[in-house]
């Protein structure tokens, strides 16, 4: 039997470790967000990524154990 799109999307996303999150933001953020990614050529995500990982490091923060 043939996997659905959906399907196939789901075991994609479990082997590569990658788990769909969503937030709402401002339309001044989002615009900031669209704005740096552009310039920038960096996704929304990576750029999301890298900025939260920097944050963690400026303040010494790590994930628990």
């Amino acid at each position: 039997m043939a996997l659905t799109r959906q399907e196939i999307q789901k075991k994609s996303d479990e082997k590569r470790g990658v788990k769909l999150c969503s937030f709402k933001f401002d339309t001044q953020t989002i615009n900031l967000l669209n704005h740096v990614a552009e310039q920038t050529g960096l996704s929304k995500t990576a750029l999301l990524a890298s900025a939260l990982a920097d944050y963690a490091s400026k303040h010494n923060l790590t994930l628990p154990k």
